[in-house]
């Protein structure tokens, strides 16, 4: 298990936009240990097709990446408590197949990361599809 050390104590955005990159990296190579490593053992996943556990969530991979390219923008960053933040943000990806002409999906992220310990992890994701017309 690779530890995610906490540099102070209230990491700042760039610290949880890094740990949430490695998430996306994880479904980009197809990594569902690296996926699983990140996400507490009670993890919840809310999307448009339903609510995931950790397990759930690493299995998407079991066919290899779930994700080609992302771009993660306009980050904010919400502090729960001491050990606990929100992270929210705008993602455009392409998955595996869609072509280099594809149009990205987008959607918007709320992730809640802990410290458990000495690590970070994350306890709970919601995606929301982003609206792709005016409205």
């Amino acid at each position: 298990m690779t530890d995610a050390p906490h540099p102070s104590p209230a990491p700042d955005l760039g610290f949880f936009l890094a740990l949430e990159r490695r998430v996306w990296e994880a479904l980009a190579t197809g990594d569902a240990a690296a996926d699983s490593d990140l996400l507490d053992a009670a993890f919840v996943g809310v999307y448009p097709e339903g609510v995931a556990s950790r397990a759930e969530h690493a299995a998407q991979l079991s066919s290899g990446p779930s994700v080609a390219r992302y771009v993660i923008d306009a980050p904010r960053l919400l502090r729960l408590s001491p050990d606990a933040v929100l992270l929210s943000y705008h993602a455009s990806y392409t998955r595996p197949g869609d072509g280099d002409t594809a149009t990205a999906h987008a959607m918007y992220v709320s992730s809640i990361w802990t410290r458990r310990d000495t690590r970070w992890v994350n306890v709970f994701s919601q995606d929301t599809p982003a609206c792709t017309t005016g409205g």
